[in-house]
């Protein structure tokens, strides 16, 4: 059965590679490499979520303002910050709703009833759990010879 609780799958904010939403350009654009994500969470230095930033965010700003060290210098990771993208979800989310997001999107960012950055339900998990829970059900050769056994009489009764 499904655990209906997605406090299960959190990664919690302080094992979460987050950006502060003053984070110069150039900063932000070296832990992206350094860590090779594709997405980041931005946060206000009090905690609220304020979106997610992707490489597309950079490459875009890059070809609009060219990639000068400067230019990247006196701008911050606010300002790449796409409305609608990426949206948090409360921490009162269903396990349904949690995972027709996760569909979309690698990460959940998960916020509390003031909009507090509590951490990320990453489609990873999501999917792990899944397949950790086929491999636990995975039936044993008594069971699959007993099935098969059912279905032999069932087909029987059908031809009398």
């Amino acid at each position: 059965m499904i655990n209906d609780n997605f406090f299960f799958f959190l990664k919690f904010k302080n094992d979460v590679r987050f950006f502060y939403d003053s984070l110069p350009l150039s900063q932000a654009l070296k832990l992206m490499k350094k860590h090779g994500y594709s997405a980041v969470p931005v946060v206000s230095r009090s905690g609220v979520y304020l979106g997610s930033v992707s490489e597309g965010d950079f490459l875009w700003f890059l070809l609009e303002h060219g990639n000068d060290e400067k230019a990247l210098e006196n701008h911050t990771i606010s300002e790449l910050i796409r409305e609608g993208f990426m949206p948090a979800a409360p921490n009162t989310i269903s396990f349904e709703d949690l995972l027709a997001i996760s569909l979309n999107q690698n990460y959940v960012p998960i916020v509390d009833d003031r909009n507090i950055f509590i951490g990320i339900v990453t489609r990873q998990a999501i999917l792990n759990y899944f397949l950790e829970s086929r491999r636990s059900l995975s039936l044993s050769p008594k069971m699959i010879e007993l099935e098969r056994y059912e279905k032999s009489l069932a087909a029987k009764s059908l031809h009398v």
